[in-house]
């Protein structure tokens, strides 16, 4: 039986780059091909420096490769990003341009919004670990950190440099585990703080949206800023959105804002699709012992009074924070998170939600 990509996947995740990810999580393989017993792709480095430290890497690459049954000969290629462009030379943020109907970015299916009442939810890391669950399910998907004030998916999503503007209006996204990536994280100096007026964040998310070549999507998942505020009216009314997915804790605080939340969908006659309870319990890893330290079955009373379907439950997990603050994702990995958030995607995907 021949070799499968999936197989060729697997072996190679088992290769740790020196800086941490692998090839596959860290999207540098290119151009793979299976013929028949031999098997040939390209290994892109970030940088031609870079790519000149990974000849040993590129030498296990092909062993480990070459140990599948099946395999007889394989070529494994080294390459590098070309020299960054120059930065764009374009204005970041400033008033909104008027429009004449809905902004929906040429390529672009579905607009989904994550969104929480509150900060401190984990709605961020559902979003960063949902995009690449949706694209392990073979989507094309995008992600856009709407969080102006406080972006965190270049961080959690392991993305580091600056979008190239080839024009000085059109703004090349970066790229990650298989989903495009835009945030104006990627924009400023990191450290930075944003300090805008309404009318600037408004300007600047227009501008992600319909300045930032896209591509051909299946879905693009907007990670929103907390509450109901400036950025959350911009995106339901001024861009063509699908629906939104509401993440809560169990707590009765965090639901009282989730309801705000939900109430500020309503009114601006935007979907809800449904809701995720985020930190719903923690099994403890000594005793095997599950405690609901936030309450228990909060979203899920809450989504079965308002008729929403319940998405998902997940837990406190100290895989899933280790693995944002690395920037690789734990839904690029496996394990039973991985498999949490596969099943959420699978279910947006088989609801036509995806």
């Amino acid at each position: 039986m021949p070799v499968t990509q999936d197989q060729i996947h697997a072996v190679l995740e088992r290769l740790a780059l020196p800086d941490g990810g692998t090839l596959v999580s860290r999207d540098m393989l290119r151009a793979l091909r299976i013929e028949g017993s031999r098997v040939s792709f390209v290994i892109e480095a970030p940088s031609l420096e870079i790519a000149k430290l990974m000849e040993p890497l590129r030498k296990a690459a092909e062993a480990a490769v070459l140990s599948l049954d099946g395999v007889e000969a394989v070529s494994a290629a080294l390459t590098a990003h070309a020299p960054q462009q120059p930065a764009p030379s374009l204005k970041v943020g400033g008033h909104p341009k008027p429009q004449a109907e809905p902004l929906k970015p040429a390529g672009v299916k579905r607009i989904l919004a994550i969104a929480s009442g509150k900060g401190g939810v984990g709605k961020s890391t559902i979003s960063s670990n949902l995009a690449v669950a949706l694209a392990r399910q073979g989507r094309r998907v995008g992600l856009l950190d709407a969080d102006i004030y406080g972006p965190s998916q270049p961080r959690m999503m392991g993305a580091k440099g600056r979008p190239a503007s080839p024009d000085g209006k059109t703004i090349e996204p970066l790229h990650a585990h298989g989903v495009t990536l835009m945030s104006i994280g990627f924009m400023l100096e990191e450290g930075k703080a944003v300090v805008w007026r309404g009318p600037m964040l408004m300007g600047a998310l227009q501008q992600m949206l319909g300045q930032v070549n896209w591509g051909e999507l299946d879905v693009l998942i907007v990670d929103l800023p907390p509450g109901t505020g400036d950025v959350q009216l911009t995106l339901c009314t001024k861009a063509e959105l699908s629906g939104a997915i509401v993440v809560s804790t169990p707590q009765d605080v965090a639901l009282l804002d989730a309801r705000k939340a939900l109430d500020m969908f309503n009114t601006l006659k935007t979907p809800v699709l449904g809701l995720i309870e985020n930190m719903s319990f923690f099994t403890c890893p000594d005793c095997g012992g599950e405690h609901h330290i936030f309450g228990h079955g909060g979203v899920a009373a809450e989504a079965e009074t308002l008729g929403l379907p319940l998405l998902g439950a997940l837990p406190i997990d100290l895989e899933t924070r280790l693995a944002g603050d690395s920037g690789t994702p734990v839904a690029a990995g496996e394990g039973p998170m991985a498999q949490a958030y596969a099943r959420i995607a699978e279910g947006l995907v088989r609801g036509g939600m995806a």
